[in-house]
């Protein structure tokens, strides 16, 4: 699927850009991987794929404990969307293929 591989993620927040990495595997409408930043790494969870949309959510620790969810659209090797940030609100991302 044209989402599978690795991304170099941009996520822009009230405390500066965060950069993340992204591997992505999709099967049927499931996306499955691993999101790291600052030498984190975690699963990703209820991710999915239709078409060119994306969405997944992850779970992370650093700054604080917090679960993410990513609503996206893949374009070739660029992708963008919202992360929402729980009660923080959202927050746009863009990502391109590593």
């Amino acid at each position: 699927m044209a989402v599978d591989g690795n991304w170099n993620v941009t996520l822009t927040t009230p405390m500066g850009e965060r950069q993340t990495t992204l591997s992505l595997k999709s099967s049927g409408g499931t996306l499955t991987g691993t999101q790291g930043a600052d030498g984190d790494t975690a699963e990703i969870f209820d991710g999915a794929i239709s078409g060119d949309a994306v969405n997944w959510k992850v779970s992370i620790t650093n700054p604080m404990p917090l679960t993410l969810e990513f609503i996206g659209k893949v374009a070739g090797d660029s992708m963008s969307g919202e992360a929402g940030i729980g009660p923080m609100g959202s927050f746009p991302f863009t990502g391109t293929r590593a």
